[in-house]
C-alpha cells in the first residue's frame, strides 16, 4: 500500500474525531491552545494505536487472509464508510451544556474525552486488519493515522470555537465517502492487476 493511500485512509478515519471535536468546541466562547492540544493528543493516541491492535489480532490469520485480502479491505472500508454516512444523517439530539467541560474555568472532563476518543477509534481497529496484507506498513500507518487525527482533532476544536455555530457541513458523511472511495480503489487495483 502506498503512502498516499495510507494518508487518505487516515483522513477518512479522522473525520469522526474531527466532527466530535467541532462539537466539543461549539459551546465554548474562547479557544484555549494547550487545552485543545491535550484533547487532540488523546484522540490521536487512540486513533493511532487502534489499527496496531487490529493488526496484532489479524497477524495470526495472515496466510489465510492472503487469498482475499483485497476483498477484506474493500468490505471493512465499505462497512465503516456506510456506517459513518448512516450516522451522519441520523438526527442528533440537542445536548444542554450543564455539567460538561464547555466553560473555560472548568477542568477538562477526561473521562468524557477518553470515552469519545475510544468510541471514535473502534473503526480504526478494524482497519488495522487491512495492513496485515501489507508487511512493513503498520508502523507508518499507525504514526500517520495518529498524527492526522491529532491535527484534525485540534483543528476541529479551533473551528468549533471560532465558527461552530455557522458550520452546516456534514463532516462524518465526507469521511464515509472517503473510506468508500479508498476501499473501491484497493479492490479495483487488485482486480485490474490480476493478482
Amino acid at each position: 500500500m502506498d503512502f498516499i493511500s495510507i494518508i487518505i485512509i487516515a483522513i477518512g478515519l479522522a473525520m469522526d474525531s474531527f466532527a466530535v471535536c467541532i462539537g466539543k468546541g461549539m459551546c465554548r466562547k474562547q479557544f484555549y491552545l494547550w487545552r485543545s492540544l491535550k484533547i487532540a493528543i488523546v484522540f490521536g493516541l487512540f486513533q493511532g494505536l487502534m489499527p496496531f491492535v487490529g493488526y496484532g489480532l489479524g497477524i495470526g490469520l495472515a496466510s489465510w487472509m492472503q487469498h482475499f485480502d483485497h476483498w477484506l479491505a474493500f468490505f471493512i472500508l465499505t462497512i465503516i464508510g456506510i456506517k459513518m454516512i448512516y450516522e451522519s444523517i441520523l438526527p442528533k439530539p440537542e445536548k444542554e451544556c450543564i455539567d460538561c467541560d464547555c466553560k473555560g474555568e472548568l477542568p477538562v472532563n477526561w473521562k468524557s474525552v477518553i470515552t469519545l476518543a475510544f468510541a471514535t477509534s473502534i473503526d480504526a481497529m478494524a482497519t488495522g486488519l487491512i495492513f496485515v496484507s501489507y508487511p512493513g506498513t503498520i508502523l507508518t500507518a499507525t504514526l500517520t493515522i495518529g498524527l492526522v487525527t491529532l491535527f484534525f482533532a485540534f483543528l476541529g476544536m479551533f473551528i468549533g470555537v471560532r465558527f461552530g455555530k455557522r458550520i452546516h457541513c456534514n463532516i462524518e458523511m465526507i469521511g464515509g465517502i472517503i473510506l468508500l472511495a479508498i476501499g473501491a480503489k484497493i479492490l479495483l487495483q487488485h482486480l485490474l492487476n490480476g493478482a
